[in-house]
């Protein structure tokens, strides 16, 4: 593989890492290692309504690079000079997508909509079943301006 190629291939393969690596866990009960230690700003309010929703995952880190990879080399195997090049680059691309897609799943979640004390109405999409909440719960936003969590007042 020559030295141009190499460097395309690896540049793509950090790009899909970097944009594969985003998926994020919507638990109310579980955070991300860059969650933890992150201020939040918590806001009382009452659960307004409740809807079953399904999460679609954005598929594994693991199964992208390694589809990318693959891809790449054996786009590589084809034709010569920019050719090859392009062949790399967009083996690299299609292997990344099919490894994403193979290794994507869905999980059952709940979209929570809550009137905060403030006045204000949200909503939050997080995992979990319908049954966790019910209309009239006292309930905490809390977010750190990136991922929001609600979670029942006992």
């Amino acid at each position: 593989m020559k030295p141009q190629a190499m460097i395309c291939s690896a540049a793509l393969v950090l790009g899909v890492l970097a944009v594969s690596g985003c998926a994020t866990h919507n638990s109310p009960s579980t955070f991300n290692r860059s969650e933890v230690g992150r201020q939040q700003t918590v806001e009382a309010g009452t659960v307004s309504a409740l809807r079953e929703v399904t999460i679609q995952t954005d598929g594994s880190v693991v199964a992208t690079a390694t589809g990318a990879v693959l891809g790449g080399l054996a786009g590589n195997t084809i034709g010569g000079g920019r050719g090859r090049t392009a062949a790399t680059v967009g083996g690299a691309v299609a292997g990344g997508a099919a490894g994403s897609a193979i290794s994507g799943n869905t999980r059952q979640g709940v979209e929570v909509t809550v009137q905060l004390d403030s006045g204000r109405t949200v909503a939050v999409v997080q995992e979990g079943a319908p049954n966790q909440f019910r209309v009239g719960d006292r309930v905490n936003v809390a977010s750190d301006g990136v991922t929001t969590r609600v979670t029942r007042v006992n």
